[in-house]
């Protein structure tokens, strides 16, 4: 049986220059980064990755490069979902052939599909492309919910491995790990909080670990918190969390990557450049951030 997933996976933000153009120099460097600090696996070209905002060529360049980069040290889970069935097929399937070991896999945003659709979408992926997956439920950004009782359906397929579940709800969770502890007979499903705010609760109740947009600026911390809580050490693990409460909800202060990626900056780890429609963080809320990052020694 396959070893399951666990612990802190980054959902790494994709550098850019001033002008847009990709800097895989700077991308070579986070990932070196990530490795030293213990961050247990990479999300590549996600949400945070703007994916939305690559051309599919670069999309795959840059899971390419990341999967050179890592070498094997850790898993790469590229981000391949869309909302056209086919059109995830194909960047699930080129992924593979570029050396990822896992892929995420979104639901369907703006189309707003059924529960039916849903499962036909992801099991129509699972069929096509032999490659283990990861279902990722974000309804604040999609207007569409993957509902348990839906996951239950895709869960018995031998390629869909795991969930990011973003809807930060013990309710959600509880049932969420009644599903992957129904099948374990079977084989290892994770569940990955999906929300930096509430994931050390989410792992002190039975989940596997976070998928992150704070580990992309304290990635030996959120490590830290995943492994005390998989050692059952839920005190000590509470107790380091707390100390990023601030940051969690900055990273949120505009729509994500724009905070993440203007703390990046101003740490020295990538250069300025976002894509449109994101602009860099607004100018009112650089002193708060600014202050909070002084305070956690991030500077």
């Amino acid at each position: 049986m396959m070893q399951p997933l666990q612990g802190s996976f980054v959902a790494l933000v994709t550098p850019m220059s001033p002008n847009g153009s990709l800097d895989f120099n700077a991308l070579e460097a986070l990932v070196e980064w990530h490795i030293e600090a213990g961050t247990n696996g990479i999300v590549s070209v996600g949400t945070t990755g703007e994916a939305t905002t690559l051309t599919v060529k670069e999309h795959l360049k840059v899971v390419e490069s990341t999967v050179n980069f890592v070498n094997g040290r850790i898993p790469v889970i590229a981000g391949s979902g869309s909302n056209s069935t086919a059109q995830a097929i194909e960047t699930t399937s080129e992924s593979k052939k570029l050396g990822a070991d896992y892929c995420l896999l979104v639901t369907p945003y703006y189309n707003q599909p059924n529960q039916e659709g849903l499962i036909q979408h992801y099991l129509k992926i699972a069929d096509s492309v032999d490659i283990p997956q990861i279902l990722y439920n974000v309804p604040s950004r999609t207007a569409c919910d993957l509902k348990p009782e839906t996951l239950m359906r895709l869960a018995n397929h031998q390629n869909i491995v795991g969930i990011k579940e973003a809807l930060g709800s013990a309710e959600r969770l509880a049932e969420l790990i009644e599903i992957s502890q129904t099948i374990l007979d079977q084989k290892n499903f994770s569940v990955f909080s999906g929300d930096d705010s509430s994931f050390n609760s989410f792992m002190a109740n039975g989940g596997d670990g976070v998928i992150s947009v704070a580990a992309n600026i304290v990635p030996k911390h959120i490590s830290q918190i995943c492994s005390l809580n998989l050692s059952k050490q839920f005190d000590d693990a509470k107790e380091l969390d707390s100390i990023f409460k601030n940051l969690y909800e900055l990273l949120f202060i505009e729509s994500n990557p724009i905070p993440v990626k203007w703390m990046l900056n101003k740490m020295g780890r990538i250069q300025s450049g976002i894509r449109l429609p994101l602009v860099p963080l607004n100018q009112v809320f650089h002193e708060k951030t600014m202050n909070e990052m002084i305070k956690l020694k991030l500077l």
